[in-house]
């Protein structure tokens, strides 16, 4: 028996694919824009925050480095009713994905951050700077700057992660494609189109990123 392709039903949902690719970049937009203030206040936290701060967010980070995101989302929604929150589908993949990006940021800039000589902390201080002007100017630019890629790299896994959203419900583009599919039988026209959607999505934002690193952030040579 042979398979005949037909992707006619699916361009004819081309509108509803567009929306969930909108609303997929609108979360993971959100979710990294929320987890890159959570990233930076941890990974201050971490490096010159008091003992019981610093082994809070160790232990915050490994939970999360160390457990699947799906069960992550799955304690979220299904697990917090239980405590009297309850979310609904993408407030709670929002949630999730803050959490989980959070984790990893903190750890790309304080790499970030450790990477910054001590010796230019003191020569900010002998300008008279103040601590959140040295911080701001001196370590976290320069820092971010450093691990650009390393952030960027986590904005596409991030955007890329937005599928699994779809256990829940959550309207991105996973789970328009399993609504159409559902409707139309049309399993692998579905999920390639959608593959593709996602492929172009991941180079495009590869090429932005590049393109600003090359014009802002290259550091010069000496």
């Amino acid at each position: 028996m042979s398979y005949e392709f037909d992707f006619a039903a699916v361009f004819a949902a081309w509108p509803e694919l567009l929306q969930g690719l909108i609303n997929s970049l609108v979360l993971s937009g959100l979710a990294m824009a929320i987890g890159m203030v959570v990233s930076v206040a941890g990974a201050l936290g971490k490096t010159s925050g008091p003992k019981p701060l610093r082994w809070l967010i160790d232990e915050y980070i490994e939970l999360i480095r160390n457990t699947p995101f799906l069960i992550q989302i799955f304690v979220i929604f299904f697990g917090l009713p239980s405590f009297g929150l309850r979310l609904s589908s993408n407030a709670a993949a929002l949630l999730a994905l803050v959490v989980n990006v959070g984790a990893y940021g903190i750890e790309i800039i304080r790499a970030g951050i450790e990477s910054i000589q001590t010796g230019q902390v003191e020569a900010g201080k002998s300008l008279g700077l103040r601590p959140l002007q040295i911080f701001r100017h001196i370590i976290l630019k320069p820092a971010i700057q450093a691990v650009y890629p390393s952030l960027t790299s986590q904005f596409i896994l991030l955007m890329l992660n937005t599928s699994v959203c779809s256990a829940i419900a959550a309207t991105e583009l996973t789970a328009v494609a399993g609504d159409i599919q559902s409707r139309t039988f049309r399993s692998f026209e579905v999920y390639f189109v959608v593959t593709c959607m996602y492929f172009g999505m991941s180079v495009f934002f590869w090429t932005v990123f590049a393109a600003i690193e090359r014009r802002f952030l290259r550091v010069p040579a000496r």
